[in-house]
């Protein structure tokens, strides 16, 4: 499907994700319309491109933002404060909606707060289209394959470090302060908030043991249950990530490639269970931060193609076909055990 219009607007374009996801676009032949709440730091790396700031207090700016663009990114953290605003007006110009979002309770939000109403307007809006949900999800999907149900999900990040943006830093903040200090799993088929402390086990991880916190939950755990039938999504991070993640002299990544990548290695590994039967989904890359980029650039493209399975509120899995999101992408691999 030929698209003769190609614009699609970036909100936060100059963060440090979205940046990669306006290089992406332009891989894909896509004109970014860059946005976001800083004038300045739009004009800093305007190029080409067309600037349109826009605070998310302002509706009127948002509707400009989005003026005559197919469909909208949305890379700008806390997603509590943006992914409201963003919607709406992605909902008023009728034109997808997808974010890189790992805000727990902000893709929370989204499912409760939009299902309805873009299911009415026939709008596609994709929460958590990036490392942290989105990938899970297609991988569990996957996984999944044949199976109408499961007991539980296990997501693995096997991170060698993780140092965190100001992005991250930011909705992790806001984060704990909505949950007020406390820590969040889903189990028997919902979200739980609880105070107890984390524990350390060992994952096997294709390429080997490692040491892993227990009960590092990300937003998969938003993600996978809201269209796969399981009662309960566990997660685990290499004790290395989360300890950087939570220190505050962890610095920011470092480019290590003339892409802007880190050389931060990752491994995400996946494991449906079903009573004694197992089914594994994994993937392996470069950069947490820069893979989410081609995930929500593939996301908008299939939106736009027509390549889809539902409108509305939808997660990576419910959204698109799994196994082949990811074959074209080419960082996955399933494995029956």
């Amino acid at each position: 499907m030929e698209l003769s219009n190609r614009n699609v607007t970036v909100y936060g374009a100059y963060g440090h994700t979205g940046r990669f996801v306006v290089a992406a676009l332009r891989e894909r032949g896509y004109v970014p319309v860059l946005s976001g709440r800083d004038p300045q730091k739009l004009a800093a790396m305007a190029g080409p491109h067309e600037v349109r700031p826009a605070a998310v207090d302002d509706p009127a700016a948002l509707d400009r933002a989005l003026a005559g663009s197919v469909a909208v990114v949305n890379s700008a953290g806390p997603f509590a404060a943006t992914a409201g605003p963003v919607i709406e007006a992605a909902l008023r110009a009728g034109i997808p909606y997808v974010d890189v979002a790992a805000e727990i309770e902000a893709n929370a939000d989204t499912f409760e707060l939009y299902a309805d109403r873009a299911k009415a307007a026939g709008v596609a809006v994709v929460p958590a289209m990036a490392f942290y949900g989105g990938l899970g999800d297609l991988l569990a999907t996957a996984a999944m394959g044949d199976w109408t149900a499961a007991d539980r999900v296990d997501v693995a990040y096997g991170l060698d470090s993780w140092h965190p943006t100001a992005g991250t830093r930011l909705s992790g903040d806001v984060s704990r302060q909505r949950r007020g200090g406390r820590r969040v799993r889903y189990a028997g088929g919902r979200l739980e908030y609880h105070d107890e402390a984390p524990s350390t086990a060992r994952w096997s991880f294709p390429a080997g043991e490692r040491d892993v916190v227990a009960g590092f939950s990300m937003a998969d755990i938003v993600t996978v249950p809201s269209h796969l039938p399981v009662a309960e999504v566990r997660s685990y991070m290499t004790v290395e990530a989360a300890r950087d993640v939570v220190a505050p002299d962890t610095p920011a990544p470092v480019a290590a490639d003339p892409s802007g990548r880190s050389a931060q290695s990752f491994v995400v590994d996946v494991v449906v269970h079903r009573g004694a039967e197992q089914r594994r989904a994994a993937a392996s890359g470069q950069d947490i931060y820069a893979v989410s980029a081609p995930l929500a650039v593939e996301a908008v493209d299939r939106v736009l193609t027509g390549r889809t399975r539902t409108v509305g509120v939808a997660s990576a899995g419910a959204t698109f076909d799994a196994p082949d999101f990811l074959a074209t992408l080419g960082i996955a691999g399933v494995i029956d055990l």
